[in-house]
Order: structure tokens, then C-alpha cells, then sequence
């Protein structure tokens, strides 16, 4: 079992840059893949990002590529999304998540956090 907490959500105007971290419980934590999602009112979740294990492999969405960095720190049992030049449409709930296998939908993720609201303002 794994339980994850995200963090670092919060409002930022255009152009800003935010830092989500996503904390892990669980002895097992450096064995998952891990992914951030997003999700906005009346729509379905988004993929984000994913990385592998070991932080060898990721992999972005085209909407966000060249602006977001995953990275994780497996000693703090930790995964990041540092978000740079933030636009309106980054707004969303952003969720974190562990799976057995880098992935690009939500079902293959077994666990997830509760969301931490991010908000771009114009």
C-alpha cells in the first residue's frame, strides 16, 4: 500500500513557474512508476507526465513539453513537477499517482493522491 500527498499547488500568474511535489508512505515506493495528472471541472483526467522507477525514463504530453520537469528523489520518497511558464490552460486539480509501469491513462495507476489545486490566472 502506498499513500500520496501532493503539495505546492496554489495561484500563479501567466508566465510564473510552480513546484508540486508529491509525498510517498510505503516501503515499497522506488518500485513504481509514477505519473501526474490533471483534471478540470466537466472534463476527463489528463495525462501529464510519467517517470520510471528510477528516474531513468519520462515522458511528457505534447501541451506541456518544454515547460514541465518531472523528477523524482527516491531517499525521500518523493516525486516533483516543476511547471514553468505557466499558462491559463494549466489550470487543474493536479493528481499524483503510482503504478506498475510508466503510463499514459489513469488506469494503470493504483494509487493516487488527493489533488492539489493549481490556478493561472491571465
Amino acid at each position: 500500500q502506498v499513500q500520496l500527498v501532493e503539495s505546492g499547488g496554489g495561484l500563479v500568474q501567466a508566465g510564473g513557474s510552480l513546484r508540486l511535489s508529491c509525498a510517498a508512505s510505503g516501503r515499497t515506493f522506488s518500485s513504481y512508476a509514477m505519473g501526474w495528472f490533471r483534471q478540470t471541472p466537466g472534463k476527463e483526467r489528463e495525462f501529464v507526465s510519467t517517470i520510471s522507477w528510477n528516474g531513468g525514463s519520462t515522458y511528457y504530453a505534447d501541451s506541456v513539453k518544454g515547460r514541465f520537469t518531472i523528477s523524482r528523489d527516491n531517499a525521500k520518497k518523493t516525486v516533483y513537477l516543476q511547471m514553468n511558464s505557466l499558462k491559463p490552460e494549466d489550470t487543474a486539480v493536479y493528481y499524483c499517482a503510482a503504478g506498475s509501469s510508466m503510463a499514459r491513462t489513469p488506469s494503470y495507476y493504483n494509487y493516487w493522491g488527493q489533488g492539489t489545486q493549481v490556478t493561472v490566472s491571465s
